[in-house]
């Protein structure tokens, strides 16, 4: 890495972030392997489960745009240092939870303290490395991510009859409260932007930002993509392979790790032939149209079982990947001193997705199966239904395509001066 901004850098700057990410995924996935215990020891139903996962979701992306806020005004070492040491707390509750209501709630406290964890790595790459950087950064942090997805899948179920489910949620509190305090003690410090704006100017340029057209032609992927993406992986990949596939809890998880590693594949891939791929010319989009045309070909070999489950999942893995760059080529669009709040209002729209599909999976499967459904079949036409509105949210990235709105002109700036977008 000699292309690093200053020297020891990815110590410095990557590492603690690369931490806060890992953790990050682990605790917005591992529900998908302890659902069992928790279902059998709580007596839940299958939209108890959806809820209580969900509650991560929920929380994650009310955080988003005051946590937008706060990164663009006092930088990503302030507002994520701080929140690790909520995820510390929510872990430590979740660890004491004894009811639904009290496990919802430490969920929702986790989501909040994790909320900043990507998008506050996202603000600082993008104040500390150069532009064209900015692909490779992002593949290699989400590839930190990818590896606490894995942490979170076979490495947790092995540990479960040694430590409990309880147990293992006070060892993430320990790793939380480490990563905190890697983020006050190794970021290097910040500088406040000059001039100062009042909270309603600040929550106007967020509106702005909602209704710029250049915003919502990728809110719908974020959505159904990111979102459904992460809804699958963190909850209902398990139920498939066990329901759909006829696999036992053991070959599922093992499944649920090749869904991992493809997606660690696909993030280093990413991270490694950014760089490359931005002075090629080939843009955050182009990835984006390229990888999810593929992938929503791939969902309909999944649906259909048209090939092993262990090579379609870990194609599913592998080319979710690109979901990464949806963040980037939103921000393009915007000048680069509201990087944050670009970024987390992107992020809102990937978690109230990933809430929305999770959760109504669930009330569709107990609809469905109350109705006579298997719960396969069940499975099988709620998947169908969330590719059907991805076919939809795709639609928008399309060379060409228009969405019928006014175009609105430059963005008002954190000063007040209008500013072009950043040409990234």
């Amino acid at each position: 890495m000699s292309d690093l901004p200053v020297p020891g850098s990815w110590l410095k700057i990557f590492l603690p972030f690369a931490l806060g990410y890992f953790l990050s995924y682990l605790l917005r996935t591992v529900n998908a392997v302890i659902s069992p215990e928790l279902t059998r020891e709580l007596h839940l139903s299958a939209a108890d489960l959806g809820l209580l996962t969900s509650t991560y979701f929920l929380a994650f992306g009310l955080a988003q745009i005051p946590v937008g806020i706060a990164l663009d005004r006092f930088g990503p070492r302030r507002v994520e240092g701080f929140l690790l040491l909520v995820a510390a707390a929510g872990a430590a509750c979740f660890a004491l939870g004894d009811t639904l209501a009290s496990l919802g709630a430490a969920r929702a406290l986790i989501g909040l303290g994790v909320s900043a964890c990507l998008m506050g790595a996202l603000s600082g790459f993008s104040r500390w490395y150069p532009r064209e950087r900015q692909s490779s950064m992002t593949g290699f942090i989400m590839s930190a991510g990818a590896l606490g997805a894995l942490t979170a899948s076979v490495p947790i179920e092995a540990a479960l009859p040694l430590t409990g489910w309880r147990g293992v949620f006070w060892i993430i509190a320990a790793i939380a409260l480490a990563a905190s305090l890697m983020i006050f003690r190794l970021l290097p410090g910040e500088t406040r932007p000059r001039g100062r704006e009042s909270p309603g100017e600040a929550l106007l340029v967020v509106a702005g930002i909602y209704l710029s057209p250049p915003f919502l032609r990728f809110a719908g992927s974020s959505m159904c993509f990111v979102g459904g993406f992460m809804a699958l992986q963190s909850l209902w990949a398990v139920p498939w392979l066990m329901n759909v596939n006829g696999l036992d809890i053991g070959h599922a998880a093992r499944t649920l790790v090749l869904l991992n590693l493809g997606m660690l594949g696909g993030q280093l891939s990413i991270g490694i032939l950014g760089t490359h791929l931005a002075r090629r010319g080939v843009k955050p989009v182009n990835m984006l149209q390229a990888g999810y045309g593929i992938l929503l070909i791939l969902q309909l070999a999944i649906l259909f079982d048209a090939g092993p489950p262990a090579v379609l999942w870990f194609l599913l893995g592998l080319l979710s990947a690109v979901n990464s760059q949806t963040y980037l080529a939103t921000s393009s669009h915007f000048p680069r001193a509201l990087f944050g709040r670009v970024s987390t209002a992107t992020n809102l729209m990937a978690f109230a997705g990933a809430f929305a599909i999770q959760w109504g999976m669930g009330l569709a499967l107990d609809a469905l199966t109350a109705g006579g459904q298997t719960m396969g079949d069940a499975l099988r036409i709620a998947f169908a239904g969330l590719i059907a509105l991805q076919v939809l949210a795709f639609l928008p990235l399309l060379p060409g395509f228009r969405l019928p709105f006014p175009r609105r002109g430059p963005t008002t700036t954190p000063t007040g001066s209008c500013s072009r977008p950043d040409d990234r």
